[in-house]
């Protein structure tokens, strides 16, 4: 299809895994959601696919033969698996007579961590291209998902809709240690924060496995978890078997894994990616309950490897207002939304505003919880 603002050309392909790796990777930025090795075990695991609702069509942009920018996106069958609810909009509009679905999403499938989803630099013809794709197919509607500040103004400048969430995420300040961490927080909740990981720790042996050192059995065990967790949460687990396996083969040192053990049998375990200077904690489960260990392994852990490793952020997924007991602070997230009819958009534009004051309020009092002592808040 050809971009309305220029000669330039965009195609939609098959799927990440039939791009270039190295052509890929080149405008991922060294994102690890974006790598190229991500998205194709998604693909190539089944995890995403049309039986699953998650039709692979990577936005791709072309100058002289070289790839300048891409988007991944998806043609999208339902609205599982996003962390951004657009299920009233939807309903809304099939109460109306619309169809809502197919819609297009440019997004990192199951995974709510904000970054870029308009990689290279022609974000202009990546949106115009979505919106082409939208039009000329007539869907409902355009969704980018968990976009960075960037992305977000890109898609303002062309009259994209900007939904506002919120996440909680630790920034490292200087910290060395955890202790160094637990110094900054009240005396209140540094005593807390202690009485929670010795009870989460009683009787268990946890370790902290990296790369190559996750095996098929540990595999195993994750898998376990991670399907305990995803029956629990959305009926079914999104992520194949294959898919855990695939990322053990390609994505070597940025796999950290925390294990726990009761008498050397693994009873929970919490599966974190490395980035260049954040650690995101994706998946957690376990089968047997144990107090605490949810914090330990997914919040504390965390927290403890990047102190030690010098990395400056943890992101641990979506939602929780129980973060901020534990030094997590609230951060706005971004997703945005091309609805070319004019009534819906309406509609959803009113919905969006309203949202907004609502999200921009909530963030400032919950910085007031914030376990910090008050000499030196954040």
């Amino acid at each position: 299809m050809a971009d309305r603002e220029s000669d330039v050309l965009a195609r939609l392909a098959p799927g990440v895994a039939s791009v270039d790796a190295d052509a890929w990777d080149r405008l991922s930025s060294g994102d690890p959601f974006l790598s190229h090795a991500f998205l194709s075990a998604l693909e190539d695991s089944g995890s995403v696919g049309l039986s699953t609702g998650w039709s692979p069509a990577p936005i791709l942009v072309d100058e002289e033969g070289t790839l300048v920018a891409a988007a991944p996106a998806y043609l999208k069958g339902h609205s599982q698996g996003e962390y951004v609810f657009d299920h009233g909009w939807a309903e809304a509009w099939q109460n109306a007579g619309g169809q809502y679905y197919p819609k297009l999403q440019i997004a990192v499938p199951f995974t709510p961590v904000p970054g870029p989803r308009l990689l290279g630099h022609r974000p202009q013809q990546l949106l115009a291209a979505a919106e082409a794709v939208v039009v000329q197919n007539g869907l409902s509607s355009a969704h980018i998902t968990f976009v960075d500040e960037a992305g977000a103004m890109e898609c303002e400048r062309r009259g994209w809709l900007i939904r506002l969430g919120i996440q909680y995420h630790w920034f490292n300040r200087g910290y060395v240690s955890f202790d160094d961490f637990l110094a900054r927080l009240s005396s209140r909740k540094r005593k807390a924060i202690r009485k929670e990981r010795e009870a989460a720790q009683e009787g268990l042996e946890i370790r902290a496995l990296r790369g190559g050192e996750i095996g098929p059995a540990e595999w195993d065990a994750m898998w376990d978890f991670y399907q305990d967790t995803g029956s629990r949460k959305w009926g079914q687990p999104y992520l194949t078997r294959e898919f855990f396996d695939l990322i053990g083969e390609r994505m070597g040192d940025q796999l950290l894994l925390f294990l726990a053990f009761r008498d050397g049998r693994p009873i929970a375990g919490a599966l974190n990616i490395v980035g260049e200077d954040t650690l995101y904690g994706r998946y957690w489960g376990c089968t047997e309950e144990v107090r605490f260990l949810h914090f330990e392994l997914s919040y504390y852990r965390a927290v403890e490897w990047t102190c030690q490793y010098g990395l400056k952020t943890v992101q641990a997924g979506a939602q929780g207002e129980h973060k901020i007991a534990r030094g997590y602070e609230p951060v706005v997230t971004r997703s945005a939304h091309f609805i070319p009819n004019r009534s819906f958009r309406e509609a959803v534009a009113d919905f969006v505003e309203t949202e907004r004051a609502a999200i921009l309020n909530e963030v400032e009092w919950l910085r007031q919880d914030l376990p910090y002592r008050s000499s030196s808040s954040p």
